[in-house]
């Protein structure tokens, strides 16, 4: 076994069971372990921590697996924890309304590096870390064994696999390979799902609970979703009796997605339009227009990969939100969201604050959204609570 010595002073959070060991944290390493291999990390007195993956180029170094020394990570080591995880969706899978969510959660679900979603009769898998790589045969039958899948879909095709010294891979990977659109449930809503080619694994389940309970402001009023992808807030809106829906989306293929998605739920009666727009400049628009609006709808992406993209992050979202304020009635709700998990609550709030001020508004935080039980997040790893929304009145 590898052996990984702490400096004195860094064995606190191994000790707290963070999974993450930074290189800088790093005093000796015994032997010379290749990327994947399972290591052992000790105090600088050469007691044991924990056992985890090493990288040899990656700023994590070490990522954690296990804190019980008499523990063994092998195979029936691997193949409990996808159990253990897929247990803890037994609700979603006996849900006849919904049949696509995350089966596995990465460092939430006790596999750093490892997301799996199921998508109807398929499993869509990114494999983002050395030592997932390493085990991918033991997964991907474990995943066959216990869902049998049509098809299972390599979707590891991350920028971040090239820090752990990886290629990346795409493509079928067991099974029958997925049509163009696989139909999907959520909430008894259809959706069309582009495996292959839509954005990260295909669909953004993440915004499963958060489009039921917008929709349930949108009775009678006046909408307009931005980024609406393959529009997961317009049909819960359009399905709850929304007086019109107003949809937009830089993406050509998101808006054609959108358009299949209506037609499938035999929502194309009803009063929608769409715009394929950068959504900054569709709301100047919009504002140049004079149109106004009851509930708008923000589920922009990614603005803060990293801490070190937080100012500039800041800017963007305040600017957005502060034009989606500006074209709202008065007393108009504004749903809006931040995946970015450098962004935390509070510092949401503090945006939004001042993207009111700028936008000459008062607003009330009237309700706060997260992300669903299928996306954990756990006590050791609060990097994993990313997803955070609220429901503004603005007047």
């Amino acid at each position: 076994m590898f052996t990984i010595r702490l400096k004195k002073g860094k064995e606190k959070a191994v000790m707290q069971l963070h999974p993450w060991v930074f290189s800088g944290a790093i005093a000796s390493i015994k032997g010379k372990p290749a990327n994947g291999d399972i290591v052992t990390v000790t105090d600088t007195q050469g007691e044991f921590l924990a056992y985890g993956m090493f990288n040899g180029q990656s700023r994590v170094a070490v990522r954690l697996l296990e804190w019980m020394p008499e523990a063994t990570i092998d195979e029936n080591w691997w193949r409990n924890r996808i159990k253990q995880a897929i247990a803890g969706r037994s609700a979603l899978l006996n849900d006849g309304d919904t049949d696509t969510y995350r089966l596995i959660f990465s460092e939430a679900d006790y596999l750093p590096g490892l997301i799996a979603d199921k998508y109807a009769d398929f499993i869509s898998v990114q494999i983002l870390t050395s030592g997932i790589e390493r085990v991918r045969p033991v997964v991907l039958d474990e995943l066959q064994q216990l869902l049998k899948p049509a098809g299972i879909f390599d979707r590891s095709d991350a920028s971040s696999r090239s820090h752990e010294g990886l290629e990346v891979s795409y493509g079928t990977l067991s099974g029958v390979e997925p049509p163009e659109f696989v139909t999907v449930k959520e909430n008894g809503i259809a959706y069309g799902v582009n495996i292959a080619d839509g954005q990260k694994s295909g669909f953004y389940c993440d915004q499963r609970d958060n489009r039921m309970l917008v929709a349930a402001h949108a009775k009678g009023k006046r909408v307009l979703d931005c980024f609406c992808y393959s529009g997961g807030f317009t049909l819960n809106a359009l399905r709850n009796g929304a007086a019109s829906v107003t949809s937009v989306d830089s993406s050509a293929l998101a808006i054609e997605t959108l358009r299949k998605n209506i037609a499938l739920n035999n929502l194309d009666h009803l009063p929608h339009d769409d715009f394929q727009s950068d959504v900054n400049k569709q709301l100047r628009k919009f504002r140049e227009d004079e149109d106004k609006f009851d509930l708008i709808v923000l589920d922009p992406p990614k603005y803060a990969p990293s801490r070190s993209s937080l100012d500039k992050a800041s800017r963007a979202y305040k600017d957005l939100n502060r034009q989606a304020m500006k074209l709202l009635n008065h007393g108009g709700l504004l749903a809006t969201f931040s995946c970015s998990g450098a962004v935390d609550i509070g510092t949401f709030k503090q945006i939004l604050a001042w993207a009111a001020l700028d936008a000459g508004k008062e607003v009330q935080f009237i309700q706060q959204f997260s992300q669903p039980g299928d996306h954990p997040v756990r006590a050791s790893f609060p990097e994993g609570e990313y997803l955070k929304g609220l429901l503004c009145r603005v007047s």
